[in-house]
């Protein structure tokens, strides 16, 4: 995928959350990982490429296309795409199975009997077989995210984007919902990801935009960002964030 932003601003109220973002990826990014300090603009910019947020100024586009900035527009990219935060969002009246079919058959018109298909096997794959007819409280929280995951898949989503996705979870939990994500971008999955956790952006994402102050410092290969970033803000980042680690 190709994503770019141009001169993007999205304010609330008087705060700009983005002051003018620009960057672009390279042609062939699979993750993209946004990373910077809390209050930086990172889960603004991943509801704005997700079409959840529209901006008041600039343009976004995916592999070339701009997104719409109209109502009709904006729920054909929704209806495209998958989300995960990290408050997980389940329906707590719902059972794991009911929370990832419901979508599949209120939003993508698909028939009960083949949204319940895939919603098991999703969630079977993600290691819920046992859970299928547990409410989100019954649920640890490393479940919860997971069948959270589960019915962001279900519609085939041309991009998964995920807030933070961990921030929630202790660190056995954490490590279960980081497997089930690397799987996931092994496998081809499109994945744009809001996160501090450094060592897992390292390990999985190919281009990194650096955010902070709602504008974009860097955006470059993964590679070159964690071995050599260009600007003394990403250096202390990463220094301060690996620095007990």
């Amino acid at each position: 995928m190709k994503l770019e932003a141009r001169t993007v601003v999205k304010r609330y109220g008087a705060f700009a959350a983005l002051d003018g973002a620009s960057f672009q990826t390279g042609d062939d990014a699979r993750v993209v990982a946004l990373l910077g300090p809390s209050g930086g603009g990172k889960s603004t910019l991943l509801r704005v490429l997700g079409g959840l947020l529209v901006p008041e100024e600039g343009a976004v586009l995916v592999n070339g296309q701009e997104l719409p900035h109209d109502e009709e527009g904006t729920l054909q990219v929704l209806r495209q795409n998958g989300f995960v935060f990290q408050g997980y969002n389940l329906f707590p009246h719902l059972t794991a199975l009911q929370n990832v079919t419901l979508p599949l058959t209120a939003v993508h018109g698909q028939a009960p009997e083949a949204a319940r298909q895939r919603a098991i096997e999703l969630l079977t794959r993600l290691g819920l077989d046992r859970h299928l007819h547990k409410r989100p409280a019954e649920l640890s929280g490393g479940q919860q995210q997971r069948a959270a995951i589960a019915r962001a898949l279900a519609s085939r989503p041309r991009l998964l984007l995920l807030d933070e996705p961990t921030s929630a979870l202790d660190p056995v939990m954490t490590g279960e919902v980081l497997d089930v994500i690397r799987e996931l971008a092994q496998e081809g999955q499109q994945i744009v990801l809001a996160t501090h956790e450094i060592s897992f952006a390292r390990l999985v994402a190919d281009w990194v935009v650096f955010l902070a102050n709602g504008q974009v410092v860097e955006s470059c290969p993964a590679v070159k960002f964690f071995d050599d970033p260009a600007s003394s803000y990403a250096k202390e980042y990463l220094t301060a964030l690996t620095k007990y680690r």
